[in-house]
């Protein structure tokens, strides 16, 4: 009989080969853990929280998808209201054997966010990751960066955040090592007490693959060159502050790296290990530099004629150098591709600087040896451009004349791609239907401020929409700029998604200044932006009202589609005035006039949300 196969293999079967998606190995990944746990003879539970962001816009989205499966695993999915609160509730699951009556032998935990995000959490993830993990706990932060800025205000590396913080930075690769390299930032973050963040790119969360799925693939090494402390690394009470800073820098980040030296995770990729010409590199950026050396027409016989080695590093902070220093023994050069800043190329430099000088080869990265730019630190690298390294690097005469021939052609395509990027651009616009055609309009002689969701798209259009500021601080800059402005007013856009998240305290920071602004807070019923979750929790307008007034907001004005659909008894605040939205412009000019903060809570239900239901 043929095999059955159904779509929840994905989460059901136990061993063997699936095909997922990156973000489904992300929610695969907390089940796993459970397994080996018992199969240890541990009894834990999971939790998973954070808040939605691409290239994580959808996580959430799968694990509802995959409740019943979380759920059988004993993991909890509550999504934050923002991601610092939901950082904390993960700090609170490492804590449960500080209170009486803990139920599992430990908490492992999931935080899920994009860059701002992270840049958000950084004084909860440096309190909680100081404090510690739970010994049969472990916390791994999913970091989403947007390299490129498609889908952000400004483009992110999340390692230097992390960094300040003292977590431990993963970048893995690919879908497998999202599975492999999850379960051993579980056990490292047990082992060294540390929350560990795990870096996920666009590329990779959203490809494919045939992954191998047994739990027990993944052999865990413990270090036999690290002693522990007799009082251990993980979180306890009382702790005092400078005894927290000692264990992480001291105790903790080695401990680290000695797992990561343990299970081997650096690893030699292409090539003999006295190569004479080594490439270090890692995550997305070994893919480029592999697809750059396919595009050359270099295989393992010519990459072992040229004298060339690849070496993978996974932790990109702290590097572990023990490896690294072996990879450079007997090396003349060594190229560092990576994409951002030099975080490896620093590192690596550093470790060599004592080294005898024989033993010491050249190292470039971003610049040469002799200061001049070699590979970009904005933007990303693509695969001509880490061709083009590799080929300054030998010289153009160390190659076959296949290779010269096809760097001639990458040349070629390559100046093509930039012709064509002088052509013209699309503009992006609203979705047919959607509110904000109607929202985001101001009366002539005004000027509208943006912020984050959908409705920034109006900066792009004929709106007298100047500006935005990050998720949360929406009307912040209007506080400061109306000192020095003839300027008597500005409207300030506020998503209903942002302002729940955050923005409800830009509001009351307007409040508090008496500043004269009026917020536009459009309501189109789900966080449309990023797939049309749900909110994560009660917001209505009628509440929205009620919130804004106790604030101190004394004129607030509801425009709708249908002003007539709330029932009667709706809880609204006092002095609420309910208009159509063919008269937007008229409340717009009135409330313009109103001294400090006046609100607008424009209802109607995002268009593509309404054909999705």
């Amino acid at each position: 009989m043929p095999l059955a196969v159904t779509l929840d293999d994905k989460y059901v079967l136990e061993r063997g080969r699936v095909y997922l998606t990156g973000t489904q190995a992300l929610v695969r990944l907390p089940m796993m853990q459970r397994q080996r746990d018992l199969a240890a003879g541990l009894n834990t539970g999971g939790y998973i929280s954070g808040y939605r962001g691409s290239p994580l816009g959808g996580f959430d989205q799968a694990l509802w998808q995959a409740k019943k499966f979380i759920k059988k695993s004993h993991i909890e999915f509550q999504p934050g209201i923002n991601e610092d609160l939901a950082a904390t509730a993960l700090w609170g699951t490492q804590q449960i054997h500080l209170y009486p009556g803990a139920r599992y032998d430990g908490v492992f935990g999931m935080w899920y966010g994009k860059g701002p995000g992270v840049d958000r959490s950084g004084d909860v993830f440096k309190h909680a990751n100081y404090a510690g993990t739970s010994k049969h706990g472990g916390v791994v932060a999913l970091a989403g960066d947007d390299h490129m800025a498609k889908s952000s205000t400004v483009a992110h590396q999340s390692e230097p955040a992390f960094m300040s913080a003292g977590m431990p930075v993963i970048h893995p690769a690919g879908v497998q090592e999202y599975l492999d390299w999850g379960l051993h930032a579980f056990a490292m973050s047990r082992y060294s007490g540390l929350w560990v963040a795990f870096k996920v790119l666009s590329e990779t969360v959203d490809s494919s693959a045939s992954v191998y799925i047994d739990p027990h693939r993944v052999e865990i090494h413990t270090p036999t060159d690290f002693v522990l402390p007799p009082d251990g690394v993980h979180i306890r009470w009382p702790d005092d502050w400078l005894g927290q800073e000692r264990r992480v820098v001291t105790i903790k980040q080695p401990a680290a790296l000695a797992y990561w030296r343990a299970n081997k995770l650096d690893r030699l990729m292409l090539g003999r290990p006295d190569a004479r010409f080594g490439i270090i590199t890692v995550g997305k950026s070994y893919l480029d530099v592999r697809q750059a050396l396919d595009e050359l027409g270099i295989e393992d016989a010519e990459a072992e004629r040229l004298g060339l080695a690849i070496y993978k590093v996974g932790m990109v902070w702290p590097l572990e150098t023990e490896g690294a220093i072996a990879f450079a023994a007997g090396k003349r050069e060594i190229l560092v591709i990576e994409e951002k800043r030099n975080l490896i190329e620093q590192q690596l430099k550093e470790a060599l600087f004592n080294a005898p000088a024989d033993r010491r080869p050249v190292v470039v990265g971003k610049t040469d040896e002799r200061g001049q730019m070699l590979l970009k630190t904005d933007g990303e690298l693509t695969p001509f451009e880490i061709a083009s390294a590799i080929v300054a690097r030998f010289g153009l005469d160390s190659f076959s004349s296949r290779t010269k021939e096809r760097f001639e052609a990458l040349k070629r395509r390559a100046g093509r791609q930039v012709r064509n990027e002088a052509g013209l651009a699309r503009v992006p616009y609203f979705c047919s239907g959607c509110p904000h055609n109607s929202s985001t309009k101001v009366p002539d002689g005004s000027m509208a401020m943006a912020g984050i969701g959908c409705h920034t798209l109006a900066i792009g259009m004929e709106r007298n929409t100047k500006t935005f500021t990050h998720m949360g601080a929406e009307g912040a800059p209007w506080v400061g700029a109306s000192h020095f402005t003839d300027m008597p007013h500005v409207f300030q856009n506020l998503g209903d998604g942002t302002y729940f998240h955050s923005g409800y305290l830009a509001i009351r920071h307007a409040v508090a200044t008496n500043t004269t602004i009026t917020y536009k807070i459009l309501y189109n019923d789900a966080v449309a932006m990023t797939g049309g979750q749900p909110h994560d929790g009660n917001v209505h307008p009628w509440t929205i009202s009620q919130q804004v007034h106790a604030e101190g907001v004394g004129r607030i004005a509801l425009v709708s589609d249908e002003p007539d659909k709330y029932p009667l008894g709706t809880p609204w605040a006092p002095g609420v005035t309910f208009h159509h939205r063919d008269q937007l412009d008229e409340v717009q000019r009135e409330l313009r006039e109103v001294k400090g903060v006046s609100v607008l809570i424009y209802d109607q239900t995002c268009a593509a949300e309404k054909r999705r239901r």
